[in-house]
């Protein structure tokens, strides 16, 4: 069984924020599904080659991911090596992106979230650049909406993030990392 959490915040408001990257990447995954809401998330499971998979959008807000995050992993005793944590990262130029596991937060507070309440930083990670902007203050920029050049860019990128998901479903986090890389 595989996780794969897309983080965000939910409301209108924060559609289309650089800090929705996960909910973004998710939707355009698996395109209109029916969530159901279930352990302070939305959660949607489907098989794909008879790997089951949960595809997760915490409710919790940012801040508090590792909330709804460590539920459903207890929940559905999910090894850490089978979590994918979609997530934004201001270290990265835009529409870039790494895959990763076993790292340290990077001053994100959802990955924060989910490394305290899972007490451990080995779970597979697709951090998706957002670049950062040092006029504008961390949370006011992460909030803030994105350009039309950045959400073109994102958009041009997107088939290689669904790709990443594939393998990862398919092959795991240590595959995927050693196997797919930004062009």
């Amino acid at each position: 069984m595989k996780l794969i959490v897309g983080l965000g915040n939910i409301g209108k408001e924060y559609k289309n924020t650089r800090h929705n990257i996960g909910f973004m990447v998710l939707d355009n995954y698996l395109g209109k599904v029916n969530w159901k809401v279930k352990m302070e998330s939305y959660i949607y499971k489907t098989s794909f080659d008879n790997e089951e998979v949960i595809f997760v959008k915490p409710m919790t807000y940012m801040n508090l991911s590792g909330l709804a995050v460590s539920k459903i992993v207890s929940y559905y005793n999910i090894d850490l090596q089978d979590i994918l944590v979609i997530h934004d990262d201001l270290d990265l130029p835009i529409a870039t992106f790494k895959v990763k596991k076993n790292s340290s937060s990077g001053g994100h507070n959802g990955i924060k979230s989910i490394i305290s309440e899972l007490k451990s930083e080995d779970f597979g990670r697709l951090k998706i650049g957002i670049d950062k902007n040092p006029n504008i203050p961390t949370d006011k920029y992460v909030l803030g909406k994105l350009t039309k050049n950045e959400l073109d860019l994102i958009n041009n990128n997107m088939p290689s993030y669904l790709k990443v998901i594939d393998l990862f479903i398919s092959n795991g986090i240590d595959y995927t990392m050693q196997n797919y890389k930004q062009n």
